[in-house]
């Protein structure tokens, strides 16, 4: 039987945010610093737990980038997955993921982040598929600001997984990520890993049956 593995994106396979360094790439700095100070009642708000994760990422989103062509915004994405991403991996969360492909695995992203980026950079570095956030465009194709079916974060990244497994058999699975809103994926494969001081060390483990 077929083994799998999930990965979390951002601080597992990378050392930091990917998100706004992305929005920076497509603001222009001047413009971004600006957004991101008017920004800050927002940003405050979701630190001290007044507002959710979804509704601050939704409001920086729509400030970012609605109005924007979709394929404009495709374009941007896969600028910042050939050119910019490689210089944010995280060596120890690729190493797990080169592990898991040598020994024909199949490997899925598992990620709050966006697919604009994501979708290039997880096909060129070999994953099997990948589960992200998206964003609603309009008829004429052009960014909302809202996420299409929500933020892949915490528990969404349970039901999307549960929903990817669907009509697939694996024999064991494995997960990885880096924070709190990870915990709820890990718990739910045989081996879940969470990163620790620059390491990952199992925190979950549900033997075969």
């Amino acid at each position: 039987m077929a083994k799998v593995a999930f990965f979390d994106f951002d601080g597992t396979l990378t050392r930091r945010d990917s998100l706004l360094p992305f929005l920076r790439l497509v603001a222009g700095t001047p413009r971004f610093v600006g957004r991101m100070a008017l920004l800050s009642p927002v940003l405050a708000a979701y630190a001290i737990n007044l507002i959710r994760n979804d509704v601050a990422k939704e409001r920086v989103l729509s400030y970012f980038l609605e109005g924007m062509e979709q394929k404009s915004l495709q374009r941007l994405g896969a600028n910042f997955a050939n050119e910019r991403l490689p210089d944010m991996l995280r060596l120890a969360g690729v190493e797990r993921l080169r592990w898991h492909q040598d020994q024909g695995h199949t490997c899925v992203l598992v990620s709050a982040s966006l697919d604009v980026y994501l979708t290039p950079w997880a096909s060129k570095i070999g994953f099997d598929d990948w589960i992200t956030s998206s964003l609603e465009i309009d008829d004429a194709e052009r960014i909302i600001g809202r996420l299409n079916g929500g933020n892949c974060f915490g528990e969404k990244k349970v039901h999307r997984i549960r929903d990817w497994l669907a009509n697939k058999e694996f024999s064991y699975s494995y997960a990885y990520g880096d924070s709190s809103g990870d915990i709820p994926m890990l718990s739910l494969v045989n081996e879940g890993y969470l990163l620790n001081d620059g390491e990952f060390s199992l925190i979950h483990q549900v033997k075969r049956p």
